[in-house]
């Protein structure tokens, strides 16, 4: 077994695939709309979904809002240079809610954006070779 895919509620496509795609760096792998049931389905990702796993944007023709929910938690990506990709993701307009820095409890330097949905995404800087080495 591994994991496909994550699915996500949005309310509004195509800011969603602005957001994953233009800020976040995604493609998208494949959209379809399913008339019958009046809903459209993203699936956008950093490779192939034969191997990577991705997330599956869904969007409920004329439903504009969700309640989040307080179980959901987040998605996690890993990036070389934190503190580099906040300050791009904010210069292209994404919304950093949780400036770089050591988590709480830990040293893990993590930093958190929001879409535009209000769905959060962690950022979890990568180890460096250094700090692998020493571990």
């Amino acid at each position: 077994m591994r994991m496909l895919h994550t699915m996500l509620r949005v309310t509004n496509l195509e800011e969603s695939l602005r957001f994953y795609c233009d800020i976040l760096g995604m493609k998208v792998l494949r959209q379809k709309d399913y008339p019958g049931g009046q809903f459209t389905l993203a699936f956008v990702g950093y490779g192939d979904e034969s191997d990577n796993t991705v997330i599956e944007l869904t969007y409920n023709w004329g439903v504009d809002t969700y309640d989040i929910g307080t179980a959901y938690g987040h998605i996690a990506l890993g990036v070389e240079d934190i503190y580099k990709t906040c300050q791009e993701i904010k210069e292209k307009g994404g919304k950093v809610t949780r400036e770089p820095g050591p988590m709480k409890h830990g040293s893990t330097v993590i930093a958190f954006v929001e879409d535009p949905t209000g769905y959060k995404i962690e950022l979890i800087q990568s180890k460096t070779k250094e700090s692998q080495d020493n571990s």
